[in-house]
């Protein structure tokens, strides 16, 4: 395919929509699961931090509760992660390497037809 096809540069846009989307699915569902049973665990201290709040009450709370702080710890890395690569997406645009691995992508994709598993959201023309 040619670099300045438009149906190539629709279908790597679809693709990179795909990806954004993933990422978000991704990080809602480590909030739906890991996030809130982690927040249920510190649940007592989260009360005692609502009647009487100091930045030492959270400290021991998260150090003598290690397992919710790791689950909240991977939430919140997560979403920090996934703006910080949105934001620079949105700011700077997408690098030169990746927008190739992206064509790339599709033109694997492409190849190897309705059997792969993303053809019908990047590959599949959807106006008829």
């Amino acid at each position: 395919m040619n670099k300045n096809d438009p149906i190539l540069k629709v279908r790597v846009e679809r693709l990179y929509r795909l990806i954004i989307y993933v990422r978000w699915l991704i990080v809602g569902l480590l909030w739906m699961s890991i996030g809130f049973l982690s927040i249920w665990s510190l649940r007592r201290e989260i009360s005692l931090w609502a009647e009487h709040f100091t930045w030492i009450a959270v400290r021991y709370a998260l150090i003598y509760h290690r397992l919710p702080t790791l689950g909240l710890g991977l939430c919140i890395g997560m979403t920090t992660a996934v703006l910080v690569w949105q934001s620079k997406h949105i700011l700077w645009g997408l690098s030169p390497e990746e927008q190739k691995r992206l064509e790339e992508q599709v033109c694997q994709i492409s190849a190897q037809g309705p059997t792969n598993i993303l053809w019908r959201w990047v590959i599949k023309d959807n106006s008829n």
